[in-house]
């Protein structure tokens, strides 16, 4: 008991005098050991590595899962150290309501067989995202909560720790200055009053006193001085260990990048055979952000179908037989129009023709075609062309 009650004094009065130290300190009072200018360069390094590294974990979790209701509902989980509890993502909430629509509504008519068409890409969709945000979640968030959590606390300790060494370093030394002089001042040849013998002997004894405070002064200094080093050393190397922390983050954030890029491809995917699968009408679900080139309505594509010359059908050939032997069919002498692609367009099979957005080409009609289709050419390549992607220029 009276070691533990003799311990908590001298951390009493280890804390008073750093208090002290500190707040004389900040009045301009005490003098303060700086560190040299390449620490205060690792440790401003450090901190902006942490500020950075805590806003980039939390706008990820919010790309991740932009409702804040289920990311705290996460956050307690992992807290708890318990299973986060499987969520059905928008994707296959929306496929399942397309699917119990579609059943109600009736599955044999053209709408319920869109339905259960898109309510199936859209469950494929939500299947991706969920793959996206595991993969997001182990490869990239894992190891930044890791870093803040694991290495960013020690490195934060040990800055704490070094900071009460430099304090009581300074204190040593104010207190190693404060003995000297009072040491020179004792050491002073006495004045006319303190010429007999008593106050001779009591000066004396003073300056002896004085001495021995100087050297217990030193004492102290040499020892707070040689934990001052040592800890500066540790934690310059935890520091310099920051460089090793960028590169980690550097490979996570290339995984990241690969596993956004894989999501997107799989989703494109998914919506071009959407497209092929309710008979490539491309206009139903490309839109156009540009406001000096939006697809034509459907009145307008029309009136311009109707104004382009039809071409006669090859002698003894049906129309639809025309329509595939495109190479046997020359182009009108006149009526021909050019028009700007306004989208990227892949050819679902040899009778069309693939499209690359802002490039021109020549369209024009042949007898029984679809109006929302024309035939398109660009140099010896012929093939039909979705009007919807088109604008035509003349």
């Amino acid at each position: 008991m009276d070691f533990n009650m003799k311990k908590l004094a001298s951390d009493a009065g280890i804390f008073f005098t750093r208090a002290v130290q500190f707040t004389e300190e900040k009045f301009g009072q005490a003098e303060k050991t700086e560190l040299d200018a390449h620490f205060e360069n690792l440790l401003a390094r450090a901190d902006s590595t942490k500020n950075w590294t805590e806003k980039i974990l939390r706008q990820t979790e919010v790309l991740l899962q932009p409702n804040p209701s289920a990311r705290v509902e996460e956050f307690l989980y992992e807290k708890l150290d318990r299973k986060v509890p499987s969520r059905v993502t928008n994707g296959e909430l929306l496929a399942q309501y397309m699917s119990e629509a579609a059943n109600e509504l009736g599955p044999e008519t053209p709408y319920g067989k869109t339905l259960i068409k898109v309510g199936e890409t859209e469950k494929r969709l939500g299947a991706a995202e969920r793959d996206f945000i595991h993969s997001a979640s182990i490869n990239f968030l894992t190891p930044l909560r890791n870093f803040l959590e694991g290495d960013w606390r020690t490195i934060s300790k040990e800055r704490r720790i070094l900071q009460n060494r430099r304090l009581d370093l300074d204190a040593c030394k104010a207190r190693l200055k404060k003995a000297k002089a009072a040491e020179a001042k004792a050491a002073a040849v006495p004045d006319f009053q303190e010429t007999r013998p008593r106050n001779y002997i009591l000066s004396a004894s003073a300056s002896a006193l004085w001495s021995d405070e100087v050297d217990k002064a030193e004492q102290e200094l040499r020892v707070a001085q040689t934990e001052f080093d040592r800890q500066a050393e540790v934690t310059r190397l935890l520091l310099e260990g920051i460089s090793s922390t960028h590169v980690n983050h550097l490979r996570c954030l290339q995984e990241f990048v690969e596993s956004q890029a894989t999501y997107y491809a799989q989703c494109y995917r998914h919506m071009l055979d959407l497209q092929k699968q309710l008979g490539r009408f491309p206009g139903t679900f490309v839109g156009n952000t540009e406001p000096a080139s939006s697809p034509l309505s459907s009145a307008s594509l029309a009136t311009a179908a109707a104004t382009i010359p039809v071409v006669p059908t090859v002698a003894g050939m049906p129309p639809t037989e025309a329509a595939i032997s495109l190479d046997d069919v020359a182009p009108p002498a006149s009526g021909t129009r050019k028009a700007r692609v306004l989208y990227d367009y892949e050819a679902a099979d040899s009778s069309e023709l693939a499209l690359l957005a802002d490039e021109l080409i020549t369209v024009y009609s042949l007898p029984g075609m679809d109006p929302d289709w024309l035939i398109g050419e660009r140099g010896n390549r012929k093939g039909k062309v979705p009007v919807t992607y088109l604008e035509l220029l003349s």
